[in-house]
């Protein structure tokens, strides 16, 4: 059987991750089909007996004989049989695999994407604060009792809100996420592992098969010159037995385990990519935490400020109120966004680890 191995590489993103190319249903599903058709036609030529016809000649003196039958291997029928239970394994160590993949491929994707929708929201409600912000700036200034600086620092928050806006929305349309598994990702790795270790037995068993075989040969022989009257039919069993055989299996047996100990170190498998992955979610966490702190303690700052000009009296305290206030909207958002990163990042954490 063909082993395939599968390549990918995880990008670092806005939330550490970027999509890349998937694996659907449809792919799982032409590939059983191309791995089952190639093993049914194995299994019907190892299963069918061989027809042979030709002519010999027994001994030196005595007429030729024309000979036509048919033979069957013993070996060869048992491979058939196994032959098909190794493209089936293989079929579901495919589907297995690919489906890990997926999750590795398009997890923090699909986070991102989360993210930004959210932060969609958060643009939206910080959007109706300003606009009451500024109707009431529009009000004072009709009545001369603030000054045009306000408006125009409310105006300038909103241009950026309308540009984060914009970007966002970019962002999350450059995102594709298929639909994934809802499987966690810790019992897709089992599943994958021990659909591999059944493969490797199959094929194992498989290449056993070669070093015996048990051949039946039944046909008949006819004497060609002069011919005879009479078709003679004829049989032989042959027994066939490889001498190194116990080398041989001593051999796939540490195939077998250098398989294992291959597929724990190989960068390309589910099994080191998830590992990975767990560690980008964690450096992830750690960065989303940091930048949340940093944003908290400027809320802090900005709250002590606001409460110096609560009830601003003044024209000129009235323009800084507002101007904290405007701060105050965008960096809410930005607080709201990581700590939102955070909970999904350490939810994803808890479900696939």
């Amino acid at each position: 059987m063909i082993r395939n191995a599968w390549r990918f590489v995880l990008a670092a993103g806005s939330l550490c991750a970027a999509p890349a190319i998937s694996w659907g249903q449809a792919d799982q599903q032409a590939y059983c089909t191309y791995v089952m058709e190639q093993a049914q036609a194995q299994r019907d030529l190892l299963r069918t007996p061989m027809a042979t016809a030709g002519f010999t000649q027994p001994e030196t003196g005595l007429p030729t004989q024309l000979v036509g039958g048919a033979t069957l291997g013993l070996s060869d029928y048992r491979k058939a049989g196994i032959t098909m239970d190794v493209a089936r394994k293989n079929c579901e160590l495919y589907k297995t695999t690919t489906g890990a993949q997926q999750i590795i491929q398009y997890g923090l994707a699909s986070l991102e994407k989360q993210a930004l929708l959210n932060r969609l929201a958060l643009i939206e409600a910080a959007s109706k604060s300003l606009e009451a912000l500024m109707e009431q700036a529009s009000k004072m200034l009709e009545a001369q009792n603030a000054t045009r600086l306000t408006l125009f620092t409310l105006q300038t928050t909103k241009i950026k809100l309308e540009a984060d806006r914009t970007d966002t929305r970019s962002k999350i349309t450059a995102i594709y996420v298929p639909p994934l598994s809802d499987q966690p990702l810790k019992e897709l790795v089992a599943q994958k592992e021990n659909n591999e270790e059944g493969e490797q037995k199959a094929l194992d068993k498989l290449s056993r098969q070669n070093n015996w075989d048990i051949i039946l040969t039944v046909g008949a022989h006819q004497q060609v010159n002069p011919v005879s009257y009479g078709v003679q039919p004829y049989g032989e069993v042959s027994v066939n037995y490889n001498l190194a055989s116990h080398a041989v299996n001593k051999h796939l047996d540490r195939a077998a385990e250098a398989h294992d100990e291959w597929k724990k170190v190989q960068e390309s498998d589910v099994i080191r990519q998830t590992e990975v992955l767990r560690q980008q979610l964690m450096d992830c966490v750690g960065v989303q935490e940091a930048k949340l702190a940093s944003f908290q303690e400027q809320s802090k700052l900005l709250e002590k400020n606001l409460q110096l000009v609560a009830e601003p009296d003044t024209s000129a305290a009235f323009d800084f109120h507002n101007q904290l206030a405007a701060t105050q909207l965008l960096l809410q958002i930005e607080t709201a966004d990581a700590s939102f990163r955070i909970d999904r990042l350490r939810e994803y954490l808890i479900k696939n680890y």
